[in-house]
């Protein structure tokens, strides 16, 4: 069973005392982030990734895991206690959720919600050890070809299941490709629109661009938005379900969790679709599809464990193929490149601690989010109370601290503010920004394995057709353009992003 003597090492890393408590600060803020709606795991992580330079890479990516896969958790509870999604994944807990907390069944909605991140985020987690060296053997396979394709699969899925507009995601996706670009050719060393200004010559800093487009522009969009926080006033008690509700519960969670698990290992944003795809099953399945919407416990069940599951597998394709699926996993990417470490299938080979110290975090950390979760509520509930004005210039603050420390450069923070000023504007605008984050961190990884592909091939293009795999991958990439591109799926997407 070389599964189970790995994880037995990855356990030996995962619990040692600093990175047990690096997984706690993880937690604690993901879960924070989570609660405090119009902060977000993206935001969060971008401003967190300067501090994450003094820290070894396992440590790092352990703690900023913490953050992503936390954030699923307090999402949740704001969604049922006052009626405001913390988080994009749990918009659909909103639905029933908070109907229970208007019945005195808050303490109900959270308990369930809890258990059942629980258990979807360590079966995820199992997942990730089993698919993770069968996907890494695979990927030992490809070639700059096979890579290229991949890339392409990837960023095509990311225009697909971007919100909004298909034509403003292809937009984004070509801004990022093209931002990609900017500092110095590879191969020759000649300057790329860099309009001459020195500190470009290494092209755009990945913490800038992140902080701005996501930090800095939320937090501009938050304080446009008039506060309007109704929390549940009663008292939250009976946190754990009886067995009736329980009993009510297994099968929503059980295909929650494998909804999440197979939508999560999706290139583009499959983790944010998870919940919907599982609150429109169990609504099909119910003998009384009316309930949903009026407080069904199986409508907060489903979605929370789809959601954490999603969340966890998304780390699938990042760590075996070096593809991030997600904005999240983009940014987890910019870490690793920061910390020397190439995401992909070498990762498992030249970094096993790596690799297996990280999934047996995110048992740990799964574990600690119940604990820590469920006795905190009332504190949760009274940091609800704080007024968005007070936050603000603190993280704004800390953000600009963060991005001067990484190159001690002012350009970089006058960049900040550049991609702040742009991020809000594209939100104002209806483009969604993450595509353009994946296509920016995609874009100088795919130009690198075109231009291997083409030396290969002596500038033959059918290099592409030529071998199995990247056709293949071409092929699903077409596919999935041309299904897009039918009125009947354009229509359910829209429906599914906006209903």
């Amino acid at each position: 069973m070389d599964i189970l003597g790995n994880l037995v090492m990855g356990f030996g890393v995962a619990l040692s005392p600093v990175n047990v408590a690096l997984c706690l600060v993880g937690a604690l803020v993901g879960t924070l982030i989570g609660v405090l709606p119009g902060i977000g795991p993206i935001a969060t992580i971008a401003m967190l990734l300067p501090l994450t330079f003094s820290l070894n890479a396992t440590g790092a990516l352990i703690m900023l895991a913490g953050i992503y896969y936390g954030a699923q958790y307090g999402g949740s509870t704001t969604a049922i206690l006052v009626n405001m999604p913390g988080e994009t994944s749990s918009v659909v807990t909103t639905l029933d959720g908070h109907q229970m907390a208007r019945q005195g069944k808050a303490g109900k909605a959270l308990g369930v919600a809890a258990l059942g991140s629980f258990f979807a985020g360590c079966v995820a987690t199992l997942v990730i050890a089993v698919l993770g060296p069968i996907l890494s053997r695979v990927a030992q396979a490809f070639g700059p070809p096979e890579y290229c394709a991949l890339m392409v699969v990837g960023l095509v899925a990311a225009t697909v299941l971007a919100s909004g507009s298909v034509f403003k995601a292809i937009t984004m996706t070509l801004v990022g490709l093209l931002l990609g670009t900017v500092g110095s050719d590879v191969e020759t060393g000649a300057q790329r629109l860099t309009f001459e200004i020195p500190e470009l010559a290494d092209g755009i800093g990945f913490t800038s661009l992140a902080i701005g487009l996501f930090g800095i522009a939320e937090i501009i969009r938050n304080l446009e938005a008039p506060e309007v926080r109704g929390v549940v006033g009663t008292r939250i008690a009976g946190l754990l379900p009886n067995w009736a509700d329980i009993k009510q519960c297994i099968a929503p969670v059980l295909r929650g969790t494998v909804l999440g698990s197979i939508l999560g290992i999706l290139p583009g944003n499959g983790a944010v679709l998870a919940p919907y795809a599982s609150y429109t099953v169990e609504k099909k399945l119910a003998k009384d599809p009316s309930r949903f919407g009026r407080g069904a416990i199986e409508g907060v069940a489903g979605p929370e464990s789809a959601n954490n599951a999603g969340a966890q597998t998304s780390f699938i394709p990042l760590l075996t193929l070096g593809i991030p699926p997600n904005a999240v996993m983009a940014l987890m990417v910019g870490a690793m490149t920061i910390q020397g470490i190439i995401p992909g299938p070498q990762v498992m080979t030249k970094n096993p601690e790596l690799f297996w110290g990280m999934v047996a975090s995110m048992l740990v950390g799964n574990a600690m989010l119940v604990i820590i979760n469920l006795p905190l509520i009332g504190l949760w509930v009274r940091l609800l109370k704080v007024p968005y004005r007070l936050l603000f210039p603190a993280i704004l603050l800390f953000c600009c601290i963060g991005v001067f420390s990484v190159n001690s450069s002012y350009v970089d923070v006058l960049l900040v503010a550049l991609f702040g000023l742009v991020g809000y504007a594209l939100v104002k605008l209806e483009f969604e920004p993450a595509p353009l984050l994946l296509a920016f961190v995609l874009g100088p990884l795919f130009e690198e394995n075109l231009r291997r592909a083409f030396l290969i091939s002596r500038g033959d293009p059918m290099i592409f057709v030529e071998r199995p795999i990247s056709l293949t991958l071409l092929v699903v990439a077409a596919g999935l353009l041309l299904v897009m591109l039918l009125p009947s799926v354009r229509h359910t997407r829209e429906e599914a992003f906006h209903g």
